[in-house]
């Protein structure tokens, strides 16, 4: 059977293949084409890398559109049938010969070979040559962003653009705008033995039926669209002989029975599927609207977004005995889970039932490192125990793992079904990987969970497990392969010649941080966790301690610019007998971002910085901050200086240390974390974290709620939680701060350009316009305005039309001094006016 797919997910193995109406199936790496095949077999037999092989994840992205006909369906462990595809060309274009291809026609299509003037292309039909020009496939590559060429192997939409020698050359293009404006006509000659999935049709509403839509289509052709594929703005307006444009989704073999869609992102080839935001994954609902009930296959629900999701039938109720059809009414609401996306069919997939509802996991990425979780044991392999944590979350326990001694007959201990309660070592959501131990001293220990080298503070004990112990001393591993040195010295209050006669593989012991370089990924541990250390084994005193004795966390100093560096400013402390070297890191000359990048740009070697404080002494210097709301809240002694500080409901300063899909980390002073959530992060909407922070920022954070056992502090950033009461004074102190900031970076950076002072918001220029771009922005010059980049949007030149060589009267808007860019105005309203000074009273 031919389908339609979008691709989930890639990994190295295998391509996990979204299909129509909720269905999946997968393709394995020995079913991408003939070519990728050869060179797989090849680099098996020589045993040794091909550097012309490319992986998967190299070659695919998620969100793609291909062809694939099934291969196998069989039933896993679980029940659940797995379908085996293949996109290789030579079996989804089985049906075509030379003389039925021609010019116009869209086809699968596999890069055989790379070429000096373009691409052999593989599509799968015996006598006949395909050649792609690089000329017809820039525009793709480009978009594509995988590299400068096309690999072997890679996966194409190919458009035929002219057919030589009866079908035994043709000639292709991958131009996207190409082959989103192509529509299959008669005049190609399809038939029902070599019709493909993805091909775009004019169609004509047959029949309008209460499950879906009969269509007719290339003159005697006729397909079926079923309620899950029409467009749910137009469904209640389809009626017989509408001609409507629609996309071929399968094709079966020998029924011929034709399967179309009617959704927007498919009617035009190459199209791409909205992807679901990865937040409403596994988000309960309280009230699903529903919107249609199929007794034989489930209910439409419109979601709290105006989006709509389906329900499979055994997902409407916790058995078939306590289904009740009346409860399915349209209008009807009810409480349910997004439990899954389906990319072909653009709807969630939901669940009624209770368990689900209240599943503490539904995929990877809901398991974090260090949690405790329970599960059933699998199997029992030589490499470890396979434990079921949820359904489709499987995780491995190392035989290492399997007890706080080395067990050598662990079948004896544990059972096939037995419940487990491990610890999560390591998950990977991307690889699907999660690592667990069922060691008792890991799983029920109350002490922090060391999971990445910045949160290993000297100080911090912790428990971690021996994975080596030589005559150096002992490595020691924690959470997410975090591992760390315990150096002779400093195994035991008494000596120990012999630490592999004392200490075992898996031994799970308390260590306490001594030093850690994080950048390194360097950690030096200690078993000596109250003993003070002899005067044999002190460190010497080096100049960065006698720094740490000498200056205090929130002591302001002022400091002179010794050299500037990429990320920062090197300074040395006034007034300071042994002249104490510090570092300013660039994110730290401000509270906003911006402005901290124009003030390094501005300030020159020799320059002195007033009021700068004393923040930390991370790696080979003191760090000092020039925030003035970090420096206020920790004067004003609003800050915390240690976990044990830290209450829910508190106001603190800080500033993004990390931005990560899932949240914000934010720092506060004396070295106190915290992480706020994606939904904890804005009053509005938040799709991507990246657009709404950036690294370094000054933000005031609420403290939602804190774990005493895993040290970790939950955040909140939205605005309308994080004000003080005055928020009026609040805004307008920033405000003030903010342009007290831009005056000192105009007269710093005067001395280097001194036109600067003449380009400022609201002044009128006299220009000449250089360029009309494609667009329809253009970009001018001026003698007031040498140097820089002027330019003018297309909304911004109104209903004027200017022609290179023209001199215009122009407004400017804004002044990137970072990139030397003026925006400038010409439209008649904004010229008229005149410009008012806004004068500020505290």
């Amino acid at each position: 059977m031919l389908l339609l797919g979008c691709i989930k997910e890639v990994t190295d193995y295998e391509l996990a293949i979204s299909l129509p109406n909720g269905l999946s199936g997968f393709v394995p790496v020995t079913q991408i084409s003939d070519a990728y095949g050869k060179l797989l077999t090849k680099q098996v037999a020589q045993g040794e890398l091909l550097e012309e092989l490319n992986s998967l994840p190299d070659m695919f992205s998620p969100g793609t559109l291909v062809r694939c006909i099934v291969t196998s369906t069989e039933k896993n462990d679980n029940g659940r049938r797995s379908v085996k595809l293949s996109i290789d060309p030579k079996k989804v274009n089985k049906g075509l010969n030379s003389t039925a291809l021609a010019a116009g026609m869209l086809l699968s299509g596999s890069v055989m070979s790379v070429e000096d003037h373009g691409y052999l292309i593989d599509i799968g039909v015996t006598g006949t040559h395909a050649f792609l020009p690089h000329q017809k496939a820039k525009t793709y590559i480009k978009a594509l962003k995988k590299g400068p060429d096309l690999k072997i192997g890679q996966n194409l939409n190919c458009l035929i653009v002219e057919v030589k020698n009866e079908g035994r050359v043709v000639c292709l293009s991958i131009d996207r705008s190409e082959v989103a404006a192509s529509i299959a006509t008669e005049r190609q000659n399809w038939t029902l033995s070599n019709l493909l999935p993805g091909l775009v049709v004019k169609a004509r509403v047959q029949k309008v039926a209460p499950l879906g839509i009969k269509l007719t289509f290339l003159s005697y052709f006729t397909g079926i669209v079923d309620f899950m594929h029409m467009d749910p703005e137009k469904s209640m307006t389809y009626s017989p002989d509408q001609v409507v444009k629609a996309c071929v989704l399968s094709v079966h073999p020998t029924s011929r029975a034709v399967r179309l869609t009617l959704l927007p992102p498919f009617l035009h080839a190459g199209g791409a599927p909205r992807q679901l935001p990865g937040q409403r994954m596994g988000a309960v609902l309280e009230e699903a609207m529903v919107k249609a009930f199929y007794k034989q296959f489930g209910a439409v629900f419109e979601l709290d977004d105006g989006t709509l999701a389906f329900a499979r039938l055994k997902h409407l109720s916790k058995t078939r005995k306590s289904f009740k059809p009346g409860a399915f009414k349209e209008g009807c609401k009810h409480k349910c889970r997004i439990i899954d996306y389906s990319l072909m069919d653009e709807m969630c997939i939901v669940s009624l039932k209770n368990q689900v509802i209240e599943a503490r996991f539904l995929q990877y990425q809901d398991i974090h490192t260090g949690d405790v979780v329970q599960g059933k044991v699998l199997s029992l392999k030589p490499i470890g125990m396979q434990v079921k944590v949820a359904d489709g979350i499987r995780g491995l326990v190392p035989s290492l793992h399997l007890s706080d001694v080395i067990l050598k007959q662990p079948e004896k201990k544990y059972n096939i079904g037995d419940e487990v309660k491990c610890r999560v070592l390591e998950c990977n959501p991307e690889g699907k990987k999660l690592i667990l131990t069922l060691k008792k001293s890991l799983v029920q220990s109350k002490l922090p969970v060391l999971s990445n080298y910045e949160d290993a503070k000297p100080g911090l004990i912790t428990h971690g497990f021996v994975v080596c112990a030589r005559e150096f001393g002992c490595i020691v591993k924690f959470y997410n392969d975090v591992k760390g040195l315990v150096p002779k010295n400093e195994l035991g209050s008494e000596p120990i010649s012999c630490p592999d006669k004392v200490f075992y593989e898996g031994q799970v012991l308390k260590v306490m941080v001594l030093k850690c370089e994080p950048q390194q990924e360097r950690l030096l541990l200690s078993f000596r966790l109250s003993s003070k250390p002899g005067p044999e084994d002190k460190w010497k005193c080096t100049p960065e301690e006698k720094q740490k004795v000498k200056y205090q966390i929130g002591e302001v100093v002022d400091v002179k610019i010794c050299q500037k560096k990429v990320n920062g400013l090197e300074v040395s402390i006034l007034e300071d007998e042994d002249n104490v070297v510090a570092w300013i890191p660039t994110l730290h000359l401000s509270d906003f971002v911006a402005t901290s990048k124009l003030l390094w740009q501005g300030l020159q070697e020799g320059d002195v910085l007033p009021r700068v404080m004393y923040l930390s002494d991370k790696g080979e210097h003191i760090i000092l901050s020039r925030k003035s709301a970090v420096i206020s809240a920790v004067q004003e002694e609003q800050v915390v200086r240690s976990f044990s500080e830290i209450q829910p409901g508190m106001l603190l300063t800080g500033y993004v240390r990390n931005v990560m899909p899932f949240g914000v980390f934010v720092e506060f002073p004396f070295g106190v974390t915290g992480l706020a959530p994606k939904v904890s992060m804005s009053d509005k909407f938040v799709t991507d974290t990246k657009d709404h922070f950036v690294v370094g920022q000054t933000v005031i954070a609420k403290v939602m709620s804190i774990d005493e056992e895993k040290q970790r502090v939950l955040l909140n950033l939205k605005v309308s939680e994080c004000s003080s009461g005055d928020s009026a004074a609040e805004s307008f102190a920033l405000l003030n701060q903010y342009f007290k900031e831009l005056k000192e970076i105009r007269d710093l950076l005067k001395r280097g350009k001194p036109s600067i002072c003449a380009l400022v918001p609201g002044k009128r220029l006299h220009l000449v316009v250089q360029d009309v771009r494609e667009d329809g922005s253009a970009l001018f010059s001026g003698s007031s305005a040498t140097g820089w980049t002027v330019t003018a949007t297309r909304y911004h030149l109104g209903d004027k039309k200017i022609a290179p060589g023209e001199k215009r009267k122009a407004l400017v808007l804004h002044v990137d001094t970072l990139t030397s860019e003026v925006y400038v105005s010409l439209r008649e309203e904004l010229l008229k006016q005149r410009p008012k000074r806004v004068s500020m009273r505290s």
